[in-house]
């Protein structure tokens, strides 16, 4: 769940005694619905043996790929890449229906690892396309995730990338109008996004609820407590993770001085520390500890000690694997 910011984590972020320190945000890594697909992966490689096809990343970070891919996963672009007859799973960001009729038409066992918050996210696109609405989805053009959602109702959807985008949107009855979102953006730019179309179209209907997820919020959430405390904040995470990328202008719009964006320890320009006394660290969500872990001890040896939490939120939100492998795996162990 989201939280409100915590004023006291601000404020011992601010009063702690001067030299080099750390401030270490809370939550950060992996959210549910990434630690979900990646047990899946590893389930099914132990269910089913190797290989096993992901269609895409099954999220989006190059370690967990690569550790993915030396126990047997074979990324693939297209299901017409996987050999007819094979195991196919389907990543954390989702996908169109076309492609699991591809999937069928190759005779291929699939493994759904949506995220279930992606899944809601489908779920409404095509509620209000069944309710001839026009949906506006923000979110970036070609993302997985966007590319998904889109597919189950491309004759009602318009992609909204920004408040940019907005005046050239055009709709077919203002009255009938709502907007979703891609769930890794940025709740600041969204919601400027949401106001404008606003503007635009006083009717324009709110999902139920957020389809930005409580994770990249959370996320969000801590870094921005860290605010201008932190000279410079380093976000550990892939260049292809939106939940990532948006972790870096979050800092740098809550006053950082500087803000970059790491896959490891070894990306981390020492010149990023001329005149810096408190780092900043987060982690994207689809980025496993052991990488924030690496980054610690690279700030350690270059005198950076102490280590400060800024708390946003408790996280305690966990989703069952997928259903598939949930039948094979009771099956195996005789339940039912």
């Amino acid at each position: 769940m989201t939280a409100t910011p915590d004023p006291s984590a601000a404020s011992s972020a601010s009063s702690s005694a001067a030299g080099k320190r750390v401030l270490l945000a809370s939550p950060r890594g992996y959210c549910a619905g990434v630690d979900r697909a990646v047990i899946a992966v590893e389930k099914a490689l132990e269910q089913y043996g190797a290989p096993v096809y992901v269609r895409h990343e099954i999220v989006h970070n190059k370690y967990v790929v690569k550790t993915l891919e030396k126990k047997g996963a074979i990324f693939v672009e297209e299901t017409a890449e996987v050999p007819e007859g094979s195991i196919v799973m389907f990543s954390a960001h989702g996908v169109a229906p076309v492609v699991h009729e591809e999937a069928a038409a190759r005779n291929l066992a699939t493994i759904d690892a949506t995220c279930p918050l992606v899944t809601k996210v489908h779920r409404e696109a095509v509620r209000y396309a069944k309710e001839d609405f026009d949906i506006l989805l923000i979110g970036h053009e070609g993302h997985e995730e966007v590319v998904g959602t889109s597919g189950e109702a491309p004759e009602h959807i318009t992609i909204v990338d920004g408040p940019a985008d907005v005046p050239d949107v055009e709709v077919r009855d203002e009255s009938k109008v709502v907007w979703l979102s891609q769930t890794t953006l940025s709740v600041d730019e969204t919601m400027e996004t949401v106001d404008r179309l606003k503007e635009k179209f006083p009717q324009l209907v709110s999902p139920p609820s957020d389809d930005i997820c409580y994770a990249t919020q959370n996320r969000q959430i801590a870094v921005k407590q860290m605010g201008s405390a932190a000279d410079l904040v380093i976000v550990v995470g892939s260049k292809n993770s939106s939940n990532s990328v948006r972790l870096v202008e979050v800092a740098l719009g809550a006053g950082a001085r500087d803000a970059h964006l790491v896959d490891s320890a070894e990306e981390i320009d020492e010149a990023w520390l001329d005149g810096v006394t408190t780092v900043g660290l987060t982690s994207g969500a689809s980025v496993p500890d052991v990488l924030v872990e690496g980054v610690l001890e690279w700030l350690t040896h270059h005198g950076f000690e102490d280590v400060e939490i800024v708390k946003a939120a408790e996280e305690s939100i966990t989703f069952s694997l997928p259903k598939e492998l949930r039948r094979d795996l009771r099956a195996e162990l005789g339940t039912s």
